[in-house]
């Protein structure tokens, strides 16, 4: 049935689906992980590297996570060329705001302006939507530190924390149940953001060379957006893996003493 209104991004089916916005999306589906966290004093965003090649150059390579301007940062999931024009897009509607109002974009309407574009591609003939969806962090004088979500149908929505791209229904899953409203540190944060990439990356042990985490705080007046070095990111595994291991061990215990505790059998 589908494959008659598929051809164009332009045609509704019957149900009223655009069939090539939900083929995008699908395509996300597939991409790496990204997960993003809001907490009282700043905001992170984690992703995972999938194109981790012993030859490759990294002077500074970021192959998932890009700054726009000195208040935001964005992470993607999906095809990383349509995400290089996005936000090389970014950057500049960004930049151009700057340099007529001498003051940094608030953060969703950078947002805002870019679904803008990503709508247009599937309102218009001869186009395709662009099979990337993005994960912005930031912070504006109007409403603090700050996180949304947008897809490729260019909606977009604010969010306290959630995931995209591969096993992300299990990742938002886990979120619900662990992240603690109003509670949340950038400690906190780090700590949740690496136990929930080490239970639904589709990888044996998670790594600083499977895994990029960055920051965003407020020092002062200034916003600092940070890649947290390799080091930082293992040490933070490793304290995740003794949790890890004495959890599974007072598990045990706790199976020990109820099988103790039963009574046993009385012989005749």
């Amino acid at each position: 049935m589908a494959r008659r209104y598929d051809s164009r991004t332009t045609i509704f089916s019957p149900e009223g689906r655009l069939y090539q916005v939900e083929y995008a999306m699908e395509a996300i589906g597939h991409a790496g992980t990204c997960l993003g966290i809001l907490a009282s004093d700043g905001v992170l965003l984690a992703a995972e590297r999938r194109n981790t090649h012993k030859l490759l150059d990294e002077v500074f390579f970021s192959e998932k996570i890009y700054k726009l301007n000195d208040d935001m940062a964005c992470s993607v999931a999906g095809i990383t060329s349509d995400a290089n024009v996005l936000t090389n897009e970014l950057r500049l509607i960004a930049q151009r705001y700057l340099l007529q109002y001498q003051e940094s974009i608030p953060c969703e309407q950078l947002v805002s302006s870019l679904c803008d574009i990503k709508q247009a591609y599937t309102q218009f003939g001869g186009k395709r939507p662009f099979g990337v969806s993005l994960l912005y962090m930031g912070w504006d004088k109007h409403y603090g530190y700050q996180l949304y979500q947008s897809d490729p149908s260019g909606n977009y929505g604010g969010w306290k924390a959630t995931c995209i791209g591969n096993n992300s229904a299990a990742a938002v899953s886990m979120l619900k149940q662990e992240y603690k409203e109003g509670e949340m540190t950038m400690k906190d944060s780090l700590a949740l953001a690496i136990k929930v990439l080490s239970k639904t990356l589709d990888i044996t042990k998670l790594s600083a060379e499977k895994v990029e985490i960055a920051t965003l705080v407020r020092e002062g007046d200034t916003t600092k957006i940070t890649i947290l070095p390799g080091s930082e990111v293992d040490a933070q595994i490793k304290k995740n893996e003794e949790e890890e291991a004495k959890a599974e061990a007072a598990k045990k215990e706790k199976e020990k003493e109820r099988e103790k505790e039963k009574p046993k059998p009385k012989s005749k």
